[in-house]
């Protein structure tokens, strides 16, 4: 597609639609290049990045989710400095996208409960490790009882995992654009910081 037909290259308004509908569609596109950022947290002494999956985008309110184990090694992090930045690249689409966001830390509430009821059985498995991510062990393990590990399990023994569950809430400061293009490299800024305000960045 040339870049004449692209209504993105220099449009805002446009700009900004493209972005929300990349980051809607991968919620449920398991295909989308957008599904699995890379979500930064930590300090200037401890940065720490890991693949997280896409499990809401709010346009509307201004955020984007994932789900975690409350055990996990990044809770803390977040707990210090509840500011993250996620990256995300589409190769097909020639589109990075680096959002700076503020976390908050969502357990054993309405939230979490609304989205582990939409979480199947089987993708429940990940919260129910005895012991938490990143715990040292002796042998390789998936940290999961063979019960489980197998898959040998219902819904209702699922449940088990809520306690460990938890969703990282990300509310959007800004997004930084880029668009890679023969004909000459895009780039912009989002700031919504105050009253939303857009900037041209050299690429």
């Amino acid at each position: 597609m040339s870049v004449e037909n692209i209504s993105y290259y220099e449009d805002f308004k446009e700009i900004e639609k493209k972005i929300w509908s990349l980051l809607v569609r991968a919620v449920n596109d398991r295909n989308s290049e957008f599904r699995t950022p890379v979500f930064i947290c930590g300090n200037d002494n401890d940065l720490d990045g890991r693949v997280v999956v896409l499990r809401k985008a709010d346009e509307k309110n201004n955020f984007i989710q994932y789900h975690s184990d409350i055990r996990s090694s990044k809770i803390e992090k977040i707990k210090k400095n509840p500011n993250c930045s996620i990256l995300f690249y589409g190769k097909k689409e020639k589109i990075q996208l680096r959002i700076k966001a503020e976390c908050k830390i969502n357990y054993n509430n309405d939230i979490t409960k609304d989205s582990w009821e939409k979480t199947g059985h089987i993708s429940r498995k990940c919260y129910l490790v005895t012991n938490g991510p990143g715990t040292y062990s002796t042998k390789p393990t998936s940290g999961l009882d063979n019960k489980f590990d197998n898959f040998d399990f219902t819904k209702e023994e699922s449940e088990e995992g809520y306690k460990n569950f938890c969703v990282i809430r990300c509310e959007i400061k800004s997004i930084e654009w880029l668009y890679l293009a023969a004909k000459g490299h895009r780039r912009a800024l989002i700031d919504f910081n105050g009253s939303k305000k857009f900037s041209w960045l050299v690429p």
